[in-house]
């Protein structure tokens, strides 16, 4: 076995490409295999969409605000850092989540997704859905599962067909919305929500395999101590995750760079079969053995076109959209009797640009100063993006204009603060599955070039890291 140091260059430093570097050398370091690691990204800043600003005792976050727990990956990378006593959970006191739609706010009851909720009444009493509504969602026992396994169904005809049209309009819609920002006619269920389908064809009914795997859940959980709340973050904001990676990447050597754009990768013909040059805006030079790109997959698809029209081609069928977050913060005395819970969600059927707003203030502690309140609202998305082709002071106008209908907030904002995200977040409409195996084939003409993000196999951060950290066990691992 050769030990000549492999050169491995990373193009992308958002969450994906640090992951994929803290797991180079957590493996290189494994195996004494030594690499010679670079990471090049474009921006000015490592993080991609995790964006934390300080603003006195604010801390706002432009991109996402948490992760997801019941996904391991993230919160075994706090701990390799040493940041798991840093993590927080949301305030349990103020849990309840809101929907609104018909002119008014309606709860959610927790663990509605579960199919355990603990205030089912509230889903009739508040008006979210009809008697008949119910009945059809009860109905559901009895809907046969389907038989075509090959067909890719999107998530609202699975939904429909499932749990009815109400259900599907009134809460899961507008919940899907918040977390993929697209078109649920378009997206796939099996790239999605797997585990959807996969109750259906193990149970036979969505609400009977749920509740029968929440019982089995809360008997092993029941002499063990309290889990973390669904959601987590960090005390400080996401962004301490991200200078964490960057510190401890550093710290074992490798080399980081940012406002390094990359033009060009070309085959290295003196290191044939695998080596590339990289080409970047300065005219800059970099060889590399093997090359990651933790970059978005329109982006991977121009960097791959001279290499390969065929990967190129697959990469850009890949569909994205754009969100945008606008953060207020306002007096909490002029706010307090607006607003309850984590926030609202708004069904694409009340034919808003508004997609979600969260009392950040109240879903997380620290997060702003004990008279004021910070809120976050969330626009754009699949058919919901001409509100990003307005101005920030449009876009801010807009979103006051909807805290002011929807729950009565008038005030001025103490200040704001607009991220945009254009083109961000991946969609993964109805043969997402055959193309990502179709990529993975033809990626096999392209030794030492290796894909990675959110645009593959999960755009949360837990996703992301599993997927980095894959990736990058993976590539030291063939030359063992």
């Amino acid at each position: 076995m050769s030990q000549s140091v492999r050169r491995i260059v990373i193009v992308g430093g958002g969450i994906s490409g640090l992951a994929t570097a803290f797991a180079l050398q957590e493996e290189s370091q494994r195996l004494c295999f030594p690499i010679d690691c670079t990471i090049l990204e474009g921006h000015h800043r490592f993080g991609g969409k995790v964006l934390t600003h300080h603003v006195d005792e604010f801390v706002i976050e432009g991109g996402p605000d948490s992760f997801l727990t019941s996904k391991p990956w993230a919160l075994e990378l706090c701990e390799k850092l040493g940041l798991s006593d840093q993590l927080i959970n949301t305030k349990r006191e103020n849990s309840q989540t809101f929907c609104f739609t018909k002119g008014q706010m309606r709860e959610l009851p927790q663990g509605l997704l579960a199919f355990a909720p603990t205030r089912l009444s509230a889903l009739v009493s508040g008006g979210l859905i009809s008697p008949l509504g119910m009945l059809r969602m009860g109905w559901e026992w009895f809907v046969p599962r389907s038989t075509n396994v090959e067909h890719d169904e999107s998530l609202a005809s699975f939904f429909r067909r499932r749990l009815g049209a109400e259900a599907f309009d009134y809460f899961l819609e507008p919940l899907v919305a918040g977390i993929y920002a697209g078109d649920a006619n378009e997206l796939s269920l099996k790239s999605t929500f797997p585990r959807f389908y996969e109750l259906e064809q193990q149970y036979g009914s969505l609400i009977k395999g749920m509740r029968t795997q929440h019982a089995h859940s809360m008997s092993r959980s029941a002499t063990q101590k309290p889990q973390r709340t669904m959601f987590t973050t960090l005390r400080g904001g996401l962004g301490d995750l991200i200078q964490a990676l960057v510190k401890q990447i550093e710290s074992n050597g490798a080399s980081l760079f940012t406002g390094r754009h990359v033009l060009e990768i070309a085959p290295n013909r003196a290191t044939l079969p695998a080596g590339y040059t990289i080409v970047l805006d300065n005219q800059e030079r970099v060889i590399a053995d093997d090359v990651i790109l933790a970059t978005p997959a329109y982006v991977s698809a121009k960097l791959l076109e001279p290499l390969h029209p065929q990967v190129s081609s697959l990469l850009n069928q890949i569909p994205y959209c754009s969100t945008a977050t606008i953060s207020l913060a306002f007096p909490e005395h002029e706010v307090k009797k607006a607003i309850q819970g984590f926030g609202f969600v708004v069904p694409r059927i009340e034919g808003r640009s508004l997609i979600a707003a969260t009392w950040t203030s109240l879903k997380w502690p620290n997060r702003a100063k004990p008279e004021h309140v910070l809120i976050r609202c969330y626009v754009g998305g699949k058919g919901r993006e001409a509100i990003l082709e307005e101005s920030d002071a449009a876009m801010v106008t807009y979103v006051r204009e909807q805290l002011r209908e929807i729950v009565g907030i008038s005030c001025e904002p103490l200040f704001t603060e607009v991220y945009r995200w254009d083109r961000a977040m991946p969609q993964y409409v109805c043969g997402h599955s055959k193309r990502l195996q179709e990529i993975r084939s033809v990626m096999n003409d392209l030794p030492g070039i290796h894909l990675t993000g959110a645009a593959f196999e999960g755009l949360g951060i837990p996703d992301c890291i599993r997927d980095g950290t894959r990736v990058g066990a993976d590539v030291v691992r063939l030359y063992q």
